[in-house]
C-alpha cells in the first residue's frame, strides 16, 4: 500500500485544484525553493492522516483556507488516493478515496465518495497500520532539531509514547480517580451512620408514649369507621335505589326513544310517499295539460277534417254520379265495342269475299267484251282496210302501241307491288308499337295500382309511427319533469349534507371532484361516504364511528394526493384530509367471539381494494348492545365500543353519547344522495334512450314522407306517362288506319292494272290471231255465234255484277260505318271513361278516402286522449285521496311526536335531575371512601365491635377519645415507621460500605497490574529502539557505535554498561525510578565511550536523532514515510548514508522526501517540483536532471 495520487485545492498556498502525478510506491523526492510550498504540501498530508488539526474553531479553519488576491476561498480540500492492491485497507478495492474538506462551518470527511466520521477514517488508517501511538512516520520541518535538543527525560516520555503507555496512563488516572470518589463516599456513609444510631435512640424513648396514642387512635379510627360505614351503606342504597329507578326511566326512555325514532323514521317515509305523491300528480296534471292541449288541437282538427269531407262528399256524390256513369256507360260502350267487333269481324269477310267475286266478274266481263269488241272490230276492219297488208300494218301498230301500255302498265303494276310491300312493313311496325304502346299501359296501370297499395301501407305506417311518437312525446315530458324534481331532491340532500360539515370541506370536496376530472386522475376515488353501503340501523353507530372522516378523500398514492393538494393551493379551494392507499398501514384489532359485540367494519359494504381505508377508520370499531358491554370490551381489547344509540366508549375511557337527530343524519343524506343519483341516472339513461327512439322516429317518418313523396312523383310520372301513351296510340292508330286505306288503295290499284294487264294481253293474243287469219269480208258462223254468246254472257255477267256490286257496297257501307264507330267514336270515348274513372280514383284516394283516414286517425287520438284523460282523473283522484290520507296520518303522527318529544324533554330534565341528585350522592359517598381511606389500615373489631351500638353513642365515645388523644397531641407520631426506616437505612449503608471496600481492593490490584504492565512495555519497547537504534547508527556510521542508557532516579550519573547488562535491568523497578533516556555515540571508535549529546556538533547531533526517527520507525513500521528536510543539518557524507538507507527502506514502504542536497537524488525514483507564483503553488513531476540542475542552482546562491 502506498500513496498513489493527491489533489489539494484552496488549501493554504495552493489556490487551484491540483492534480499531483501518481507517486512511486518506493522513494520520491520533492525539490522547491523556501516558501514555494513543500511545508504546505507536507501540511495537506497531515491534515488528512494525523491529529495535527483536530477541534478547529472557526479563526483556525479559516487560516487553512487560500488567502489571496482574487475572489474568496470558501471551502477546502485534500483527496489522497492510495493504492491498495495488497488490501491492507479492508475495503475489497484497488483503490481507496480518503477526503477532508473545511469551509467556514463545515469540517467533513469521506471514504470512496462517501460520508464518513473522523473515528471512521482513524478506524481505517489503524487497520492499515499506522499508530496513532507512533507519529514518526510524518517528520515535518523541525521535528530534527526538537529532538537535537531533547533532554533526557523528553526522550523517556518519547520512548513511552511510542510504547503505548498513554493508555495505561488513562486507565491508571482513572482508578486513581474513582478510588478518591469511593474514599468520600465511605466518609459520607460513616457520618451518616453515626447520625442514624443517634436518631434511633431517640425513638426508643418516643416509642412508649406512642404505644399508648396508638390505642386511643385505634378506638377513634374504629368508631370513625363504623359511622363511615353507616353512612356509606346509606349512600349506596339510596344510589341503588335511584339507579334502579333511573334504569327503569331509562329502560322506558330508550324504548320511548326507539318508538320516537321508528316514528321520525315513519314520518319521513310518509313525507317521502307524500313528495312523491305530489310529484306524480303533478305529472299526471302536466300529462293532463298537454293531453287537454293534444285533445284541443284534435278536436280542432277534426272540425277541419269532417268540413274537408263535407265538401269532398258533396263533390263526391257528383263524381260518384258521375264516376257510375261513366262505368255503365264504359260496359255499355266496351259490349257495344265487341258486338261491333264482332259484327266487323263477319262483315270483312263477307266484303271481302264480295269484293274478290265482283273483282272476277268485272275480270270477266273485261274478257267478254274484249272478246266481243274483237269480234266487232274484225267485223268492220273489212270495210275499214283495202287489203291485208293494211290490216296487218295497223294490227301491228295497234299491238305495238298495246305493248307498249302493256310495258308502262306492268311497271306500274310493279311500282304498286313494291308500294304495298313498304306499306304492308309500315303497317306491320306501326301494329307492333300499337302492341308495345298497349303493353305499356297495361303496365303503367299495374305499376300505378302497386304504388296506389304501396301508398296505402306507407301511409298506414306513417300513422303508427306518428303515434307512437306522440306517445313518446309525452313521457319525454313527464321525464323532464321527473328530471327536474329529482335534480332539485338531489340538491336539497346535498346542501344537507353540507351543512353536516365546515364550508372549507365541502368546498374542498367540490374542488376536488373537479380537479380529478380535469386533470384525468383516475386515482382519485372519491370521499369515503361514496365508497361503502351500510344497513340503516347501524348508521348512528357507524356515523358516530368515522366522525369527519366520512369526508377523507381515498386516493392510490400519495403522489396523487400531492398533485391535488398543489391544484387545490392554486385554486385556493378549501381543505380535505387524503387517504393514500400506499401509505396507510392499520394494525389488526382483535375481536371478542361473543354475540353480544359486532365488529363494525363487518357491517360494512365496500370495495375489497379500499380495506385499508375503511381498516384505518373503523378497524377498532366495535358495535355493542349495551354501554356497559362497551365499557367492558372497549377496555379487555382496547377497542371503541358503540352502541347502536351512537353512544361510544373511548378506548382511553372516554365516554360520549346523547341524542342523534336521525332526521339529519350524514350517512341517511349521502343514501339520499346515492338513492337520487341512481334514479337520476335511470331516468336520465330512459329520457336518453326515449329522445333517441324519438330521433329514431323522426328519421323513419321522415323517410316514409320521402318516400310518399316520391311515390307521388312516380304516379304524377305515370299521369304523364298515360297521356304520352294516348297520344302515341291515337297517333299509330291514325296511322295504322291510313296505311291500311292506302294499302287497300294500291291493293285496288294494282287488281285494276292486272285486270287491264289481262285485257291487253288478251287484246295482244287477239291482234296475233287475227293478224295469222285472212282478211275476211264477215264473220264466221262460228264467230257470229260466239259473239251471240259473249253478248249473252256480258248481260248476265252485268247483271250478276250489279247485284254484287250492291251487295258489296251495302256491306261496304256497313264495314265503314263499323270501323268509324269504332275508331272515331266508341274507342275514344272508351279511353276517354277509362282515364275519367282512373283520374276519379286518384282523385277519391288523395281527396276524401286520404280525409275519411285523417279522421279515422283523428277520432282515434280524441277517443285515446279521452280515455287516458279519465283514467288521469282517476287517478288524480285517488293520488288526491291518498295524499289527504296519508296527511291525515301524517299531522296526528306529528301532533303523536310534539307530544313524545314534551315527554321526552320532561324525561331530560328528569335525568338531569337525576344526574344532579347522583353526583351529590356519589361526592359524599366518595367523602366517606376517602375519610374510611384516611382511617388507615384497620383492625378486626373495628368490623364487629360496635356493630350494634347506635350513631348517638358512637359520637359520645368519638368525643371521648378525641378528648384523650388531645393529651398526646405532642407525640412523633411516625415514631414507629422512622424506627424501622432508620434500621432499614442503617443495613443499607452498612452493606453500600462493604461494596465500596470491596471495590477499592479490585480497583487497587488493577492499578497494580497496570503499572507492571507499563513497565513491561516501557522496558520491552526501550530495548527493541535500543537495539535499533545501534543497529542504524552503525549503518549511517560504520566506524562508529552507538547507544541507549535507561536513567534511574537512584542513579542520577550516567552509567557507562555494556548491551548485555543493560538487557538485565532489574523488572521489578517502578516505572517512576526512570529518570530519562540518554545517548552515547563514538563516531570513530567500537571501543571507547563516547560522547553524549551535549558534546556532539550540530551535524552529529541531527544524524543522531535522525538515528533515533530510524530506530523508532523500526520498532512500527508503516506503509509510508513523509520527510521533509531531514539532511538539511548533516554533512555530505552523512547525507549519502542516509540516502542509502532511505533507498533500501523504500523495497519495503514508501518515502516521500524534500531536500535542498543532490544526495538524497541520486537513489530517487521519482521526482517533482514546486513552484510559487502570485501566491498560489502548484506541483509538476520533473526530471532527476531538472531536480539536480534546481538543487545546484539553490546550492549556487
Amino acid at each position: 500500500m502506498f500513496i498513489k495520487q493527491i489533489i489539494i485545492q484552496g488549501f493554504k498556498s495552493y489556490k487551484d485544484q491540483t492534480i499531483i502525478e501518481p507517486f512511486s510506491g518506493q522513494h520520491n523526492v520533492i525539490v522547491g525553493r523556501n516558501g514555494a510550498g513543500k511545508s504546505n504540501f507536507f501540511a495537506a498530508i497531515r491534515f488528512v492522516l494525523s491529529d495535527a488539526y483536530t477541534n478547529m474553531g472557526r479563526e483556525e479553519r479559516q487560516a487553512l483556507l487560500h488567502e489571496g488576491s482574487g475572489a474568496a476561498t470558501m471551502s477546502a480540500y485534500v483527496e489522497i488516493i492510495f493504492d491498495n492492491s495488497d488490501n491492507r485497507f479492508p475495503t475489497g478495492k484497488d483503490e481507496l478515496v480518503m477526503r477532508r474538506t473545511i469551509g467556514l462551518k463545515k469540517d467533513e470527511y469521506s471514504l470512496d465518495r462517501k460520508t464518513a466520521t473522523k473515528a471512521d477514517v482513524m478506524s481505517m488508517l489503524e487497520s492499515a497500520g499506522f499508530s496513532r501511538s507512533n507519529p514518526y512516520y510524518i517528520v515535518p520541518q523541525g521535528r530534527i532539531t526538537s529532538l537535537t535538543n531533547a533532554k533526557d527525560h523528553e526522550r523517556l516520555m518519547l520512548l513511552k509514547e511510542v510504547a503505548g503507555t498513554r493508555v495505561y496512563e488513562q486507565r491508571r488516572q482513572e482508578s486513581l480517580k474513582i478510588i478518591s470518589e469511593t474514599e468520600t463516599k465511605r466518609k459520607n456513609i460513616e457520618d451518616l451512620l453515626v447520625h442514624i444510631e443517634q436518631r434511633l435512640e431517640e425513638l426508643e424513648e418516643e416509642k412508649e408514649e406512642l404505644k399508648l396514642y396508638q390505642e386511643h387512635d385505634r378506638r377513634r379510627r374504629c368508631l370513625e369507621y363504623t359511622i363511615y360505614s353507616r353512612e356509606l351503606k346509606d349512600v349506596n342504597t339510596a344510589l341503588e335505589e335511584m339507579e334502579e329507578g333511573h334504569r327503569q326511566e331509562i329502560d322506558g326512555s330508550n324504548q320511548q326513544q326507539k318508538d320516537f325514532e321508528e316514528k321520525e323514521t315513519l314520518l319521513m317515509a310518509l313525507e317521502q310517499e307524500i313528495n312523491e305523491l305530489k310529484q306524480h300528480m303533478e305529472l299526471l296534471l302536466a300529462e293532463k295539460r298537454q293531453l287537454d292541449h293534444e285533445l284541443e288541437s284534435q278536436v280542432k282538427a277534426k272540425a277541419q277534417i269532417e268540413l274537408r269531407i263535407k265538401d269532398h262528399e258533396e263533390n263526391a256524390d257528383l263524381t260518384a254520379e258521375t264516376k257510375r256513369k261513366n262505368q255503365e256507360e264504359q260496359k255499355a260502350i266496351e259490349n257495344e265495342i265487341q258486338s261491333k267487333e264482332l259484327e266487323l269481324a263477319q262483315v270483312i269477310p263477307d266484303f271481302q269475299g264480295y269484293e274478290n267475286e265482283e273483282r272476277q266478274l268485272r275480270e270477266e266481263l273485261g274478257q267478254v267484251d274484249l272478246q266481243r269488241q274483237t269480234l266487232y272490230s274484225k267485223q268492220g276492219r273489212s270495210g275499214q282496210f283495202e287489203s291485208r297488208a293494211q290490216r296487218d300494218d295497223w294490227i301491228r301498230k295497234e299491238m305495238d302501241e298495246i305493248q307498249q301500255s302493256h310495258n308502262l302498265q306492268t311497271s306500274q303494276a310493279g311500282l304498286i307491288e313494291n308500294t304495298l310491300q313498304t306499306l304492308r312493313s309500315q303497317l306491320k311496325q306501326v301494329s307492333e308499337k300499337i302492341e308495345a304502346v298497349r303493353n305499356q299501359e297495361t303496365l303503367r296501370k299495374v305499376e300505378s295500382e302497386n304504388l296506389i297499395a304501396e301508398l296505402v301501407n306507407i301511409k298506414a305506417e306513417r300513422d303508427k309511427l306518428t303515434d307512437q311518437r306522440k306517445e313518446l312525446w309525452r313521457e319525454d315530458a313527464k321525464l323532464d319533469s321527473t328530471l327536474n324534481n329529482l335534480r332539485e331532491e338531489h340538491r336539497k340532500s346535498e346542501r344537507a349534507l353540507s351543512a353536516s360539515m365546515d364550508k372549507t370541506t365541502s368546498a374542498g370536496l367540490a374542488a376536488v371532484a373537479r380537479i380529478a376530472k380535469t386533470l384525468n386522475l383516475e386515482g382519485v376515488h372519491g370521499p369515503l361516504y361514496e365508497l361503502f353501503d351500510v344497513d340503516d340501523q347501524f348508521d348512528v353507530a357507524v356515523n358516530v364511528a368515522a366522525g369527519s372522516s366520512l369526508f377523507h378523500i381515498v386516493v392510490d398514492t400519495d403522489q396523487t394526493a400531492t398533485r391535488v393538494l398543489e391544484a387545490l393551493n392554486k385554486e385556493k379551494a378549501g381543505r380535505v384530509t387524503f387517504m393514500p392507499l400506499n401509505r396507510l398501514n392499520p394494525k389488526p384489532a382483535i375481536y371478542p367471539e361473543a354475540s353480544d359485540a359486532i365488529p363494525m367494519i363487518e357491517k360494512l359494504s365496500f370495495d375489497p381494494k379500499f380495506t385499508k381505508a375503511f381498516d384505518q377508520v373503523f378497524g377498532r370499531a366495535l358495535i355493542c348492545k349495551t354501554l356497559e358491554i362497551a365499557a367492558t370490551y372497549s377496555r379487555s381489547y382496547n377497542l371503541n365500543g358503540i352502541t347502536l344509540q351512537g353512544d361510544q366508549v373511548d378506548r382511553k375511557g372516554a365516554l360520549t353519547g346523547g341524542y342523534h337527530d336521525t332526521r339529519h343524519s350524514r350517512l341517511q343524506s349521502v343514501k339520499s344522495i346515492k338513492s337520487f343519483n341512481v334514479k337520476y341516472q335511470t331516468a336520465t339513461e330512459r329520457c336518453q334512450t326515449v329522445k333517441t327512439e324519438i330521433s329514431s322516429l323522426d328519421q323513419r317518418i321522415t323517410g316514409l314522407l320521402n318516400k310518399i313523396q316520391l311515390i307521388d312523383v312516380q304516379r304524377k310520372l305515370l299521369l304523364d306517362k298515360r297521356e304520352t301513351l294516348a297520344l302515341e296510340f291515337r297517333s299509330l292508330t291514325k296511322d295504322e288506319a291510313m296505311l291500311k286505306e292506302s294499302i287497300d288503295i294500291k291493293e285496288k290499284a294494282y287488281h285494276n292494272l292486272a285486270a287491264d294487264l289481262a285485257i291487253l294481253q288478251a287484246q295482244l293474243v287477239a291482234l296475233e290471231e287475227e293478224l295469222k287469219s285472212e282478211m275476211a269480208p264477215a264473220l264466221s258462223a262460228a264467230e257470229h255465234r260466239l259473239l251471240s254468246d259473249l253478248v249473252t254472257r256480258s248481260d248476265n255477267l252485268k247483271e250478276r255484277l250489279s247485284v254484287l256490286a250492291t251487295e258489296r257496297s251495302k256491306l261496304g257501307t256497313r264495314k265503314d260505318i263499323l270501323e268509324i264507330t269504332l275508331g272515331s267514336n266508341l274507342r275514344p270515348r272508351l279511353e276517354e271513361l277509362r282515364n275519367k274513372i282512373e283520374n276519379s280514383v286518384m282523385m277519391s284516394d288523395d281527396g276524401l278516402e286520404k280525409q275519411r283516414r285523417n279522421l279515422a286517425s283523428v277520432l282515434h287520438s280524441i277517443q285515446e286522449i279521452a280515455s287516458r284523460t279519465k283514467e288521469i282523473d282517476e287517478e288524480l283522484e285517488q293520488t288526491r285521496k291518498s295524499v289527504s290520507e296519508k296527511e291525515s296520518i301524517l299531522e296526528k303522527h306529528q301532533a303523536e311526536q310534539q307530544e313524545e318529544s314534551r315527554q321526552m324533554r320532561k324525561m331530560q330534565k328528569n335525568a338531569e335531575r337525576y344526574v344532579s341528585r347522583r353526583n351529590l350522592l356519589l361526592r359524599k359517598k366518595e367523602d366517606c371512601t376517602k375519610n374510611i381511606r384516611e382511617l388507615g389500615v384497620l383492625p378486626e373489631e373495628a368490623f364487629e365491635k360496635y356493630k350494634n351500638t347506635t350513631s348517638e353513642k358512637l359520637l359520645k365515645q368519638i368525643h371521648k377519645v378525641n378528648e384523650e388523644l388531645k393529651k398526646y397531641s405532642h407525640v412523633n407520631k411516625k415514631a414507629f415507621e422512622q424506627y424501622s426506616n432508620f434500621t432499614k437505612q442503617r443495613d443499607s449503608l452498612n452493606q453500600r460500605k462493604e461494596e465500596l471496600d470491596a471495590s477499592e481492593a479490585a480497583i487497587r490490584e488493577l492499578i497494580q497490574t497496570l503499572d507492571q504492565r507499563k513497565d513491561e512495555a516501557i522496558e520491552r519497547t526501550f530495548k527493541q529502539v535500543a537495539k535499533n537504534f545501534s543497529e542504524v547508527f552503525l549503518r549511517l556510521v560504520p566506524a562508529g557505535r552507538g547507544r541507549l542508557i535507561m536513567q534511574r532516579k537512584t542513579d542520577q550519573r550516567a552509567l557507562n554498561v555494556d548491551d548485555d547488562e543493560e538487557e538485565d535491568v532489574d523488572h521489578a523497578s517502578a516505572i517512576d525510578n526512570y529518570s530519562g533516556i540518554a545517548i552515547q555515540v563514538s563516531f570513530n571508535s567500537k571501543m571507547d565511550e563516547g560522547l553524549r549529546m551535549q558534546q556532539l556538533s550540530g551535524g552529529q547531533k541531527s544524524l543522531v536523532a535522525l538515528t533515533l526517527i530510524f530506530a523508532i520507525q523500526q520498532c512500527d513500521p508503516a506503509p509510508f514515510y513523509l520527510f521533509d528536510e531531514i539532511d538539511a543539518n548533516l554533512d555530505a557524507a552523512h547525507r549519502t548514508a542516509v540516502a542509502a538507507m532511505i533507498h533500501a527502506l523504500s523495497e519495503q514502504a514508501q518515502f516521500i522526501t524534500t531536500t535542498f542536497r543532490p544526495e538524497m537524488l541520486a537513489n530517487a525514483d521519482k521526482f517533482y517540483g514546486v513552484t510559487f507564483q502570485n501566491k498560489v503553488s502548484a506541483v509538476n513531476a520533473i526530471t532527476k536532471e531538472e531536480a539536480l540542475e534546481f538543487v545546484e542552482q539553490e546550492q549556487a546562491r
